[in-house]
């Protein structure tokens, strides 16, 4: 299939240099970059692939480096519910 796409001047010069540096065609490295783009942007099917699975996982620890280390005991069912186990309301009544 043959598209025409028309891109600004910087987008064009990035695509250029870009297939310089790989060393392939202008249009091949397009086509692989609409490839992966409909790729990573595919509808879910139920299932991912391992390197799906891993690109996930590292989406959901970007920044967590900042989190600060708690320790196990501020997980434990009494420490979400501490309020309550001393006979007072979570939420103030009206």
């Amino acid at each position: 299939m043959t598209i025409r796409v028309e891109l600004d001047q910087e987008t064009e010069a990035r695509l250029i240099a870009q297939a310089r540096y790989q060393g392939v065609p202008l249009e091949k490295l397009a086509g692989r970059l609409l490839a992966e783009a409909l790729t990573e942007s595919a509808p879910p099917t139920g299932s991912l692939s391992v390197e799906e699975f891993h690109r996930m996982l590292e989406g959901m620890a970007e920044g967590s480096e900042k989190l600060p280390n708690l320790p196990t005991e501020s997980f434990t069912r009494e420490s979400f519910y501490e309020d309550r186990l001393d006979g007072r309301d979570a939420v103030p009544r009206r």
